[in-house]
């Protein structure tokens, strides 16, 4: 038995599509040019493939990259999302999505494929708030991380219990967040 039959098609959706949500996170908070976006995207995906196809992966991981190298899924089978009115919904809407995921993880897999997880998307987090200068002209000037990343970063932190909360107090947090009722 796989890890992914732990989960239901709709989880297993959650959990393939949680890195890229904490990807957009970062995007949506500080959007960049046509090659900031460029660079963002290989970030997310170089970050991902990384970590899934890494030494002393785990069985969720192991399970993401064996999907990964599968045929993708058709998407008119996957929930559909009503778009985001803006960027600051958008990276509303993706923390949460992150939020959810980390907390189906964290109650359907072992404690380190949970961290793995975790650690996951704070990779892609990460490497996509690094991966293009904000601000600037023609690449030159600006920072390599701005202001609205570092908050997005900020929030990513805490979702994943990297805060000072440790793993164990995160997997106690609903997915609508502490004191959530689902």
């Amino acid at each position: 038995m796989s890890v992914k039959d732990n989960f239901t098609p709709d989880e297993w959706f959650k959990v393939m599509t949680g890195p890229g949500r904490a990807g957009a996170a970062v995007v949506a908070a500080s959007p960049s040019g046509v090659t900031g976006l460029v660079a963002e995207a290989q970030a997310i995906a170089g970050a991902i493939r990384e970590e899934v196809s890494g030494a002393g992966r785990t069985p969720l991981l192991e399970a993401m990259a064996a999907d990964l190298m599968g045929t993708p899924p058709d998407p008119r089978g996957q929930p559909q999302e009503e778009r985001a009115r803006n960027m600051e919904e958008a990276r509303a809407r993706s923390i949460e999505g992150v939020r959810q995921v980390v907390w189906l993880v964290s109650s359907k897999a072992s404690p380190e494929d949970a961290a793995a997880y975790r650690r996951l998307l704070w990779t892609v987090a990460q490497r996509t708030a690094e991966a293009a200068k904000e601000g600037g002209f023609l690449g030159i000037g600006g920072e390599q991380v701005s202001e609205g990343e570092r908050t997005a970063l900020g929030e990513l932190r805490s979702v994943l219990g990297m805060d000072g909360r440790g793993p164990e107090t995160q997997a106690n947090v609903g997915p609508g967040g502490p004191g959530s009722s689902l």
